[in-house]
């Protein structure tokens, strides 16, 4: 066995795959890369799964066929698929009232889309790429779909919600002056705020889920440098050999993912952020409560959300 294979094998950590049927997961981007192995993790434990995706049709045939080839019947298994563009607001409502219209209880909500280093571009509405997309979308849906959550969780079986980050959230800075970048772009720092808001919104949300004693658990994670389209804006892409010497493979980086989602021992353990499948060390904002909750509240103005936990309710 190649020392490179061995290397990958230890720093990949593992997660042992439990059955769990009936309960109900959503994936946001689970058509390629890490998200399609963790489709397929999740289906092996006869959970059923709800795709946000892009295109439903394209991305229905991608998963079918990954899953044929890895010798599982689609007709076997319960996915659903959703359009969802989850860097728009607009469409990121839309696609949580048809959620919320088909299913009562959401158990496990994994926010794994996003974009690394692309080329500067405000949305429509008005947010730079990688905050829309691998933050504020996904802050907006746990939003919308808290009601799915909290019907889901119980005392001893929570509901949980993942948010896949990055290990470069550890020197990302929210810059709360020029949150998107206009005077001085640059996509490493962008992606890496990006990244960190991910990190701190999972741990204030978790804070509130235990003091309000809601049936619901939060963490955050690093799914490892995984060889994916993700790095087609990246210079590796001048000397993929490395990419594929160095980097995880999409199965590999697709185990954090699926431990944060169902493992047994973490039911207890929420706020958590995780690397190779076991808690890790974060950014030094991360266990300060005044920071995320600054966050936290920036980002609600943001997106003109008023009761994020429905507490008036």
């Amino acid at each position: 066995m190649a020392i490179s294979t061995v290397v990958r094998i230890f720093l990949s950590g593992a997660t042992e795959l439990y059955k769990q049927p009936g309960k109900i997961a959503l994936i946001t981007g689970g058509n390629r890369g890490i998200g399609l192995r963790i489709v397929k993790k999740l289906v092996e434990c006869e959970i059923e799964v709800i795709l946000g995706v892009r295109n439903p049709i394209d991305s229905r045939k991608a998963v079918e066929a990954y899953l044929e080839h890895a010798k599982i019947p689609p007709g076997s298994c319960k996915l659903h698929y959703e359009q969802l563009d989850i860097g728009n607001m607009k469409s990121v409502r839309e696609f949580a009232g048809k959620i919320r219209t088909k299913f009562d209880k959401i158990h496990l909500l994994i926010n794994n889309a996003g974009v690394m280093s692309v080329p500067f571009k405000l949305t429509g509405e008005g947010f730079e790429s990688h905050m829309a997309i691998n933050y504020y979308g996904h802050f907006l849906l746990t939003h919308l779909l808290l009601p799915q959550l909290k019907a889901a969780g119980t005392a001893g079986c929570k509901a949980r919600v993942v948010n896949v980050s990055s290990c470069v959230h550890k020197i990302g800075e929210i810059d709360y002056k020029d949150i998107n970048k206009v005077k001085n772009y640059y996509p490493a720092d962008a992606y890496n705020q990006s990244k960190l808001a991910q990190v701190l919104f999972a741990k204030y949300i978790n804070l509130t889920f235990e003091e309000e004693g809601m049936p619901i658990l939060s963490n955050s994670l690093h799914p490892g440098v995984v060889n994916t389209d993700l790095f087609e804006h990246s210079s590796t892409n001048y000397i993929p050999w490395v990419r594929a010497l160095l980097f995880k493979n999409p199965e590999e980086g697709s185990r954090t993912v699926v431990h944060a989602a169902i493992a047994p021992k973490l039911e207890t353990r929420g706020g958590c952020y995780l690397s190779n499948c076991r808690e890790a060390g974060s950014h030094r904002y991360w266990n300060n409560s005044v920071q995320c909750e600054k966050l936290f509240n920036f980002t609600c103005d943001t997106l003109g959300i008023d009761d994020f936990f429905y507490k008036r309710n």
